[in-house]
């Protein structure tokens, strides 16, 4: 793509994210966090336990694991044989047993046993990347660093011509510069939310989708 190609297609997209956003606000008012957690570090568990595997099963698997292991303090001592078979499910399931008891002991060890706010903590404990580190500040904390890139928010704003990029990095920082900071935390819900429902990945429901005038990958 030449260079003035790339500054077409990014001022279109610089005019297109305002009224975006506010068809999905619209539409999906309620937009929030899909994983269910009480406190900070539920959310982080949760998190870490989505990677590769949908929110809805690790919604199912959660409730059991918190049961058994509410706190940092009791996750830390917990019988990694255990925490692996109540997160079997989740898949990957051995190295995710291992990052939230890491996680736990570090959280215990460093920080009092309250999960940090800070992004440079976060990123300190065990299995958690900028990804997971941006759900627990802006869920839990109202702290916005960047937005969050799923496969959904990924998928999404590719076909809405918002990125021309790949990697989840490259794709966030994209979306940083075209939306307004206030609603870093909204968008990833919002897109997510959308992809759910309406822009599937493999049939996209163009024909009852609210921003098809927008999308430049529309098929109607």
């Amino acid at each position: 793509m030449t260079e003035t190609k790339k500054l077409t297609a990014k001022n279109a997209a610089s005019k297109r994210i305002g009224p975006l956003i506010a068809l999905l606000h619209e539409a999906y008012p309620d937009a929030e966090c899909a994983l269910h957690h009480k406190n900070a570090f539920e959310l982080l568990v949760a998190t870490i336990l989505s990677a590769q595997c949908t929110d809805e099963r690790v919604n199912k698997v959660t409730p059991a694991l918190f049961a058994r292991f509410p706190t940092p303090a009791a996750m830390a001592e917990a019988d990694l044989a255990e925490l692996e078979e109540l997160v079997r499910s989740t898949g990957f399931y051995r190295n995710k047993a291992k990052n939230i008891q890491g996680a736990a002991r570090r959280i215990v060890e460093a920080y009092d046993g309250e999960v940090p706010q800070a992004m440079d903590d976060l990123l300190t404990l065990p299995g958690v990347a900028r990804k997971t580190a941006n759900v627990v500040r802006g869920v839990c904390f109202a702290l916005a660093d960047g937005v969050v890139v799923d496969t959904h928010v990924k998928r999404l704003s590719q076909r809405l011509g918002l990125t021309k990029q790949t990697t989840p990095e490259k794709i966030e920082r994209d979306l940083m510069k075209l939306t307004p900071k206030e609603e870093w935390i909204n968008l990833s819900h919002l897109l997510i939310f959308h992809g759910r429902q309406i822009c599937d990945a493999r049939k996209p429901k163009c024909g009852a989708c609210t921003l098809v005038e927008l999308c430049p990958s529309a098929q109607v």
